[in-house]
């Protein structure tokens, strides 16, 4: 598959009035446009809510102006800080504007270097503005949160929907309205994950449910769970991999929401526990290699809180 034919790609925001905002947001970076002036941004918000796509846009459609970009989960530490960014920090821009250095997944960062960071921060501040980004705000250490102006970006709900029914429109396919609706409701906020699953619809030929298919899977893992029959839930998740059309997105979303239900009826603490459990792999699932072995460290997490 081409690049081009990939719907996240195809269909990301290149300008500020594609992209899905608040209103404030929206006003607030308009004024950045209007202005040239911008601060030290920290951009929160869960997976898929365009976080690296704002960041991009605050570059090439805002500011047009000379940037360094990395992506801190893969270059994380010190060293990174102490030779990418100054390097780039310390040289003239070409433009004669403020350079921008962006440093996707911040949080990823190791103490260190998000301490070096600090420091060029104000080091730079004459030459260079900086723009983060992260999964988790209580993950960066607060001297650098005190040094930008943070945006935790949650897309409005009404926008969201109409960003999928854009798509679906402009590749003309047909989704049952249900199915739709529970995608939408499952995968909100991430957009992104909601846009692969539909071309995952379309791509397999059927209008399965996803959504279904995993929550059969999670229910009768955690009848499994219950049981201490730990090594039959990795047989059966393996074997129904087909049935969640392989997203284990979708799994650990569907397995928070039965935990915030308490559906495995264990006291408050133990489940409160547990969904900390999830969303710490949850997070953990963008970056590792293996998704269903991290996907059953998880399960094995959880019956630590729960047998």
């Amino acid at each position: 598959m081409e690049i081009s034919d990939i719907w996240v790609e195809k269909y990301r925001p290149s300008t500020l009035d594609d992209i899905v905002l608040t209103q404030d947001a929206r006003e607030y970076f308009e004024t950045v446009r209007q202005s040239g002036h911008l601060p030290n941004l920290l951009l929160v918000g869960n997976p898929g809510v365009g976080k690296t796509t704002l960041a991009k846009i605050i570059i090439n459609d805002l500011l047009k102006t000379q940037y360094l970009y990395i992506n801190a989960s893969d270059e994380n530490g010190i060293d990174t800080i102490r030779t990418k960014v100054l390097n780039f920090a310390q040289t003239q821009s070409l433009f004669g504007t403020i350079k921008v250095i962006v440093l996707d997944e911040c949080d990823g960062l190791s103490l260190d270097a998000q301490k070096a960071l600090r420091n060029s921060i104000e080091e730079y501040h004459d030459i260079a503005r900086f723009v983060l980004t992260a999964n988790y705000q209580h993950k960066i250490i607060p001297a650098l949160q005190s040094r930008c102006h943070t945006f935790v970006l949650t897309p409005p709900k009404e926008e969201y929907v109409k960003r999928v029914l854009h798509v679906i429109n402009e590749e003309n396919i047909s989704i049952e309205q249900s199915n739709l609706s529970e995608l939408i409701n499952r995968s909100y906020p991430d957009l992104r994950r909601c846009i692969n699953s539909i071309q995952k619809y379309v791509i397999s030929g059927k209008n399965s449910n996803v959504v279904n298919g995993a929550d059969n899977v999670i229910t009768k893992s955690l009848e499994l769970l219950k049981k201490k029959e730990l090594y039959k839930v990795r047989k059966f998740i393996i074997e129904n991999e087909s049935a969640f059309s392989n997203d284990y997105d979708t799994l650990f979303k569907v397995l928070f929401d039965k935990l915030y239900n308490n559906e495995l009826e264990v006291s408050e603490q133990k489940n409160r526990d547990c969904m900390i459990t999830v969303s710490e792999y949850y997070y953990r699932n963008n970056i590792v290699i293996d998704k269903e072995i991290n996907f059953y460290t998880c399960l094995i997490e959880l019956s630590r809180h729960i047998l």
